[in-house]
């Protein structure tokens, strides 16, 4: 297996991008990576990107996403209709063949444009669940639920995770909403959008975009003082039924993270992409790690870019462990409904 590194990261956040369109969006934070990674544009050897057609609203939204990289002379692309993470992975793959020897990888959506609660019904079983359009949080609200009743867990619980990310996010420049001061007590005074989950306990709607260079072996070593290594990765997917998996834990995380090795050795940081805030419980426990490590960016419930924010995570561990702030990290990245499809992956520095 090649050594394969994130060698720079860049993202952007915005509750509502009204003055520009995704290219725009793009351009900012690709050149920034690119810039930050110290390989030439013209010297990448290979471009992937995720992205999701149901916020356009329109097929091949990739397609216009490629104008912010430049396609010409020809370049090695590829897309996947998921987060940006899946994107990553099959780049990391694509390295490991040895044909390139460095990856740009981007995720990019704007959600604003319709109630992306709504919209992500179009994921569900077509037969059985989408016709009955139980939206994002519905299916949320029926997992915090089961998680709630099988753990002892209380409303309460919720309210602390919510807070901290609340309070953590007064320190990250693209947080949507943060609150240095925010206490579970005054987040339980407000009303429940979906029992038993209230509006700090739902991600807020968030315009985003975001950017990683990957680069192996002596290459990384050149461009980056530390690198942060992936060492290993993996992604697992449960049934689309909700009615035919235990709601209450994440059994795709835990396989998923056996087979990447996060028990490995110890964990510094992790970052999930956890939307909701029961998903930060039961991803720490499907982990294995202290959920006080959990998130220091404050994670989803402060910023969450719809097909960026599970590169984020990726990203946010590596760039801790590139500014010497952590030596070991784990990042999880999730999609469709209540947690069906989980990807793991370890970093960390030499």
């Amino acid at each position: 297996m090649r050594d394969v590194a994130v060698v720079s990261f860049a993202y952007s956040t915005s509750p509502k991008e009204l003055a520009h369109n995704e290219v725009e969006m793009i351009v900012p934070v690709v050149r920034e990576a690119l810039a930050a990674s110290g390989i030439p544009r013209e010297e990448i050897g290979f471009t992937c990107s995720g992205s999701l057609d149901y916020l356009q609203g329109g097929p091949f939204s990739f397609v216009m996403g490629l104008d912010a990289v430049g396609a010409w002379p020809p370049i090695r692309e590829s897309h996947v209709e998921m987060d940006g993470a899946w994107a990553l992975y099959e780049a990391w793959v694509a390295i490991q063949t040895g044909e390139v020897d460095s990856a740009l990888v981007y995720g990019f959506g704007k959600p604003s444009q319709g109630d992306v609660h709504e919209i992500m019904t179009l994921q569900y079983d077509p037969y059985y669940v989408a016709p009955l359009w139980p939206s994002m949080v519905d299916m949320a609200a029926l997992q915090a639920r089961a998680y709630l009743d099988a753990s002892g867990r209380t409303e309460r619980d919720l309210a602390e995770v919510a807070a901290r990310a609340l309070r953590d996010g007064a320190s990250t420049p693209q947080a949507i909403r943060a609150d240095a001061g925010a206490t579970a007590d005054a987040l339980l005074a407000q009303p429940k959008v979906a029992d038993p989950l209230r509006a700090s306990d739902i991600f807020p709607t968030t315009d985003g975009a975001a950017a990683i260079v990957l680069a192996a072996d002596d290459l990384a070593r050149r461009v980056s003082k530390r690198p942060a290594w992936i060492r290993g990765i993996d992604h697992r997917i449960e049934p689309h039924a909700l009615g035919s998996r235990d709601l209450a834990r994440s059994e795709s995380t835990s396989i998923a993270a056996r087979a990447a090795g996060v028990a490995d050795g110890p964990i510094d940081v992790a970052e999930v992409h956890a939307q909701f805030s029961h998903e930060v419980l039961i991803l720490a426990e499907a982990l294995g790690v202290d959920p006080a490590i959990v998130n220091p960016s404050g994670g989803p419930l402060v910023a969450n870019g719809v097909m960026s924010a599970g590169l984020v995570r990726i990203g946010e561990v590596a760039r801790r462990i590139s500014a010497g702030e952590a030596n070991r990290g784990v990042a999880h990245v999730t999609s469709g409904p209540a947690l069906q499809q989980n990807l793991v992956c370890v970093l960390e520095g030499e």
